[in-house]
């Protein structure tokens, strides 16, 4: 997807590495956690993280500089590795030779510490930065009351409007979270819409991506969750997955077809072709320069459980086979200091991880431009707990995540391409259910 923010879009929007063979996965060993930091005083920590766009590894590298000028007992390490390459140097390292500290994409969480190359980092962090962590990073770093991961950003889906096109069009739009649109009056506003544009295409929802990928997953589980269904539900996809709810919903984001622009060039909402856009918080920068005071923010549709968004992103962990736990907890409770995840969230535009510095955001505090987005973080559903009065959704926590995102986005893809929804969604059900017993429900050691 073309975003101005490589980090921060690459979760929501690029085919996840991790989807390789589980064979391949399953082969990854073990490691020990003995801490010998303290006992040494002092300590050279190793820490991976992908190479994201030049502004956030600048923030990074500044971060990590920062850290070894503040004190002399603990020396970090940074390796930046490709982006295309990252997920797969993980999974393709002995835990033994994985760095103390490392980065890894959000979903990805749950097959590391599967294969025992993450660690629980409760026992390193301080109660500090723990309790400064937003509760949408928090839920979507914790297994079994655990917290394996904390991230500097997280994400998020809304629909950008183009209110000058909404007026002229006489379209109602929401004004918030409590005034969301039903599907019916989404259905109904791309109608309106279509008796006022040229080609009747009103609408992108970033197709150009591809359906069938990690932006199939992210993108439109919402439309699942909203219904009141689940990708995943008590290890089983079948009586989560293809209910009748689901079925239905999926039947009218297939009718919206019609309204779509293909937006083969990027630039169906920013040029004026299209008056809404399907998307998250990193095109933010790119329409709000092209419409500026005509740009607004809004939910996405109520299926009938209440309107959901994706949330997750990068996170920070700890290595199963560190020997440094100490010094690397104190590492990153300085990379999650409010410094740091300033100068992050601002490089890439994401909503900040943290507390403190979510309330101060320019973008996302109380009034900002971007308040929608934090409001809908602010109600966290975690992965399991998916009612009317939550909002953001952890995508599944388990490590067989690499089947759920493949099914579910081609049964997607398939259905927006004419495929009978209760088909697709049966079949995509039955694979995931299967690979799950073939694995013993990725029941973690």
């Amino acid at each position: 997807m073309n975003t101005p923010s490589g980090r921060s879009r690459r979760t929501a929007c690029t085919a996840l590495a991790l989807a390789l063979p589980l064979a391949a996965l399953a082969a990854c060993g073990g490691g020990s956690s003995t801490d010998t930091s303290a006992e040494k005083g002092s300590a050279t920590i190793t820490v991976w993280a992908h190479q994201g766009q030049a502004s956030e590894a600048s923030a990074l590298q500044n971060a990590v500089k920062s850290f070894n000028s503040s004190q002399k007992n603990t020396h970090v390490k940074l390796t930046l590795i490709p982006d295309t390459d990252y997920t797969k140097t993980i999974t393709a390292t002995d835990a033994s030779k994985l760095p103390d500290v490392m980065e890894f994409d959000g979903p990805t969480m749950a097959n590391f510490v599967y294969n025992k190359k993450l660690a629980s980092i409760d026992d390193y962090v301080s109660v500090r930065t723990m309790a400064n962590a937003t509760d949408a990073i928090k839920a979507q770093g914790e297994i079994d009351g655990k917290h394996y991961g904390l991230g500097m950003y997280d994400s998020g889906l809304g629909i950008y409007g183009n209110k000058k096109l909404l007026d002229a069009a006489g379209v109602k739009y929401p004004e918030g979270l409590s005034d969301d649109w039903t599907a019916a009056e989404f259905t109904a506003a791309l109608q309106a819409l279509k008796a006022k544009d040229a080609d009747g295409r009103t609408l992108d929802i970033q197709e150009g991506n591809g359906l069938a990928t990690e932006w199939g997953t992210y993108g439109f589980s919402p439309v699942v969750w909203s219904s009141g269904g689940s990708l995943l539900k008590d290890g089983k996809a079948e009586g989560a997955l293809d209910t009748p709810a689901v079925v239905s919903a999926l039947k009218t984001f297939q009718s919206w077809k019609t309204y779509v622009d293909p937006n083969t060039d990027g630039n169906a909402f920013a040029k004026g072709r299209v008056a809404l856009s399907w998307v998250g918080h990193w095109m933010y920068p790119t329409y709000s320069k092209a419409l500026g005071d005509d740009l607004i923010v809004l939910p996405l549709p109520d299926f009938g459980n209440g309107p959901k968004t994706g949330q997750g992103s990068w996170q920070w962990g700890i290595s199963a086979g560190t020997k440094n736990g100490k010094a690397a907890g104190a590492f990153l409770d300085s990379l999650l200091n409010d410094t740091n995840v300033t100068a992050m969230t601002t490089a890439n535009g994401a909503p900040p991880g943290t507390v403190s510095v979510l309330a101060k955001s320019d973008l996302y505090k109380q009034g900002g431009p971007l308040q929608l987005f934090a409001d809908q973080l602010a109600k966290p559903c975690g992965d399991s707990r998916i009612g009317t009065s939550c909002v953001a959704v952890t995508r599944p926590v388990t490590a067989g995540y690499p089947t759920v995102t493949a099914k579910f986005s081609q049964a997607l893809s398939d259905v927006y391409g004419g495929a009978d929804p209760e088909t697709a969604l049966a079949k995509a059900a039955r694979a995931i259910d299967q690979d799950f017993s073939d694995n013993d429900g990725y029941q973690l050691p």
